[in-house]
Parts: structure tokens; sequence; C-alpha cells
């Protein structure tokens, strides 16, 4: 089952998005996602197996020029997870699903999302939902 999250799923969000984007606490996840989940340009989704929760997309608009597109604002997939013992069951298809329709109800004509130039899996999954490549770069820094 997919359902929106609700600003009382912050903590359930901030738990799953452990896995994903580690370096952080569950705190500042949590404090995160609260904030988004009050914004009227953002959306996350869960999906659950029963009464638990295995899985989140969180997804928002873009307004600034985004990879590959020419049309404004663009939905765009910011985060996608389902834990490991759920995946082949298309509840990232269905999370995706969820999201791309969130977007086209904000008047999106278009979808976008990256992943990291070495995130095979990511890769993968997006290759399989039916996006298609717009670029590759390589980000650079200095200290100054």
């Amino acid at each position: 089952m997919i359902r929106c999250a609700v600003r009382q799923d912050a903590g359930i969000l901030a738990e799953l998005a452990l896995d994903l984007w580690g370096g952080h606490s569950v705190e500042e996840h949590q404090a995160e996602f609260s904030e988004l989940l009050r914004r009227e340009d953002a959306a996350c989704f869960l999906a659950c197996e029963g009464d638990t929760p295995v899985g989140f997309a969180r997804c928002q608009l873009r307004h600034d020029y985004v990879e590959g597109t020419t049309s404004s604002p663009v939905g765009y997939l910011e985060g996608i997870y389902v834990r490991p013992e759920f995946r082949h069951h298309s509840l990232g298809k269905e999370l995706l699903a969820a999201c791309e329709g969130w977007a086209r109800g904000q008047g999106c004509r278009e979808f976008a999302s990256d992943c990291e130039l070495e995130n095979e899996t990511s890769l993968k999954f997006h290759l399989r939902m039916g996006f298609s490549e717009a670029n590759r770069i390589i980000c650079f820094k200095k200290e100054l």
C-alpha cells in the first residue's frame, strides 16, 4: 500500500532515511521531514506492508533549471528507498508513480531525478522506470 505521508510520519520517514542518506542523525532527518511536510511544493509517500512502513519517496517542485528539461516547474524525485527485503515487489515503481501523479497535479509536464555516478542500482532503477539519461557531470570543489 502506498499512502501520502502526513506531519505525524516525520519520525517514520526519518528512520527510513537513515538507510538512504547516512551521515545524519535521525533527529536531523526528522527536523527536515517535519519542515518538508508543511510545504505545498513538496510531498512524501510511504510504502507499507500491512502496518509496517518499508519504503518512502520524497519529491518536490523545482523552479530553477533542471538538467535536460524545457519546462518549469519540474517535478523532482529527491529520494526513493525500499528496504532490501521488500524490493522486487513493485513498491519502488508504485512510490514513483505516486510522486509523478502528485507532480502532474501540480501542473508539471516533466519529472526528473538524479543519482551519483557510481550508484549502479539507482541508475538501473531509473532506466527501468522510463527515465532517460540527460547528462553526466563531475562536480569540483576547492578550499579557499
